[in-house]
């Protein structure tokens, strides 16, 4: 068996030529341009373009010049992206003349009863961030890894001044109630809320929950796991080091929770549920039975509570979303268990059902799980994708607040997907293998990338270390697979529907001929 991919370099193993061939792109590149209309590389992806190899830069700069981080796709296809500019800007102007509308009864109403309410207008951008943002959403991908934009809004999210604020869409529909006969229970420790900027962007909220350096208790089960504001912002940036873009973007906030929450919201059952500790320190709880209890309350220092700030997706009106349930999903109970925990060959009946049977999807899944597993999140029990681009649309990765809880556990149950199917696509491959290399090392370059946000330090020390363990592990059973199946079978070229078409003849083509050179 020929191990030329695990043995030779990187910079042998992916040469120009062969990236060119993989994406199925003209020898003379592509001048695609991106959602601003840029053709070169900005923002927090290509601020500085360091050799790769001549030690210039920190390890981030070095490994977003290198090869595998610069490839350029062909332009994409009108049907290829989720929204069309005039459609959203249309659906958009409605909702902020409904808002001004809103506001203009509500201080009315007010003022009626001898109130006064400061102003809070809207300042609708066509050019703001955040609809760059959903404009830029396309089949492959949440964003393009040049979009200058997602840099933007990240500092719109930390800074922009906060003029709304309510209880999330999910947490509305439960209305307060909650059964306290389930294990798992629909609402409560999350606490999380949706701010309406200024220039009518809207960002999920969610606060401190736990300190840095204290990991979840072993005795937790996963579905009562704090939810961790840092873990959301590492995620993010982990999942744009891996080059998934399959994360919303996330950035840390300090946020004045009486002027920012208290006196920006409208609703009357939020309000109700603020008070003022012992301490003298504003806190609130969640508006659920189970935990409605100050006991269960998160508190300002005596105002001002750190959170991270998650650009909210495009509305389910204008660009709707499914959820399905992961066909690794947990038993949410405490002593079941299933059928994948017990069945080895679970995988192998899988392959056999739709969606999994053919296309993307299963290999998206396996992308997933490696995901989950380096941060540690034990709660994917659904994934989402956009009804639009179909079975082939890509997995969005929502909702990870559950990872990055113990530093010293590895659950290599996380990886099953990985360990039963014995697949991988090249790209994710060839980037994990790139992130193991002492030179672009993962917890190096997570390091520089999170010490960008404001909240740093993001991660303590004992977790990032856990990225370079959890990395090690992904690579060696890659290895096992390949030692007992072949390479053929386990990795798969991205975006090739035969296991063996034109373009991987000539990728084995091209591979054979780095080999022999190298050989002789």
């Amino acid at each position: 068996m020929n191990l030329a991919l695990w043995s030779s370099p990187i910079s042998e193993t992916i040469s120009p030529q062969w990236l060119r061939i993989w994406y199925h792109l003209p020898k003379s590149g592509c001048t695609c341009q991106g959602v601003d209309g840029s053709t070169g590389h900005g923002g927090w992806v290509r601020q500085r373009q360091p050799n790769a190899t001549s030690g210039q830069g920190s390890k981030l700069e070095r490994l977003l010049s290198h090869p595998l981080y610069n490839i350029r796709l062909p332009e994409i296809a009108p049907h290829e992206r989720l929204l069309e500019k005039e459609e959203l800007l249309g659906y958009y102007k409605k909702k902020v003349t409904r808002w001004e509308r809103q506001q203009k009864l509500y201080v009315e109403a007010a003022a009626a009863s001898n109130i006064s309410l400061p102003g809070q207008p809207v300042t609708f951008d066509t050019n703001a961030s955040w609809l760059k943002f959903h404009l830029g959403i396309n089949r492959y991908a949440l964003y393009s890894s040049d979009d200058r934009s997602i840099d933007m809004l990240l500092q719109d999210m930390r800074s922009a001044s906060v003029i709304g604020a309510d209880y999330t869409q999910d947490e509305k529909a439960l209305k307060g109630a909650c059964d306290c006969s389930q294990v798992v229970k629909p609402s409560g420790h999350h606490l999380k809320l949706a701010l309406k900027l200024q220039d009518f962007g809207k960002a999920m909220f969610k606060p401190m929950r736990q300190e840095r350096h204290e990991e979840t208790p072993e005795d937790f089960f996963y579905f009562v796991d704090f939810q961790r504001h840092n873990a959301e912002i590492a995620s993010f940036h982990l999942d744009r080091v891996l080059d998934f873009r399959r994360v919303p973007p996330v950035v840390g906030r300090l946020i004045n929770i009486s002027r920012e929450i208290l006196y920006a919201t409208h609703n009357d059952d939020l309000r109700s549920v603020f008070f003022t500790s012992p301490a003298n320190n504003t806190c609130f709880f969640a508006k659920c039975l189970y935990v409605c209890k100050t006991e269960y309350a998160v508190c300002g220092h005596p105002d001002l509570l750190e959170g991270s700030m998650s650009a909210y997706l495009p509305g389910l009106s204008i660009a709707p979303r499914i959820s399905i349930p992961s066909p690794w999903i947990r038993s949410y109970t405490f002593t079941g268990r299933e059928e994948w925990e017990v069945n080895p060959s679970y995988c192998d009946t899988i392959k056999r059902l739709y969606p999994y049977s053919s296309g993307n999807r299963l290999l998206n899944i396996i992308d997933m799980a490696i995901f989950d597993f380096l941060t540690g999140n034990m709660d994917r029990h659904h994934y989402e994708i956009f009804t639009k681009f179909g079975d082939e649309g890509f997995l969005l990765h929502l909702d990870n607040a559950r990872g990055f809880g113990r530093h010293s556990h590895d659950e290599m149950s996380i990886l099953a997907p990985l360990i039963q199917c014995c697949i991988i696509k090249r790209s994710t491959l060839l980037r994990l293998r790139l992130l193991a290399r002492p030179e672009y090392r993962l917890s190096d370059v997570m390091r520089d990338s999170l010490g960008r946000d404001p909240l740093k330090p993001i991660l303590t020390e004992p977790h990032l270390q856990a990225l370079d363990r959890r990395l090690e592990h992904v690579l060696r059973t890659v290895v096992r697979c390949v030692k007992r199946l072949g390479e053929a079978q386990v990795v798969v070229t991205d975006f090739v529907e035969a296991s063996m078409g034109a373009t991987e003849r000539e990728w084995e083509k091209t591979r054979s001929q780095t080999q022999r050179r190298k050989d002789g």
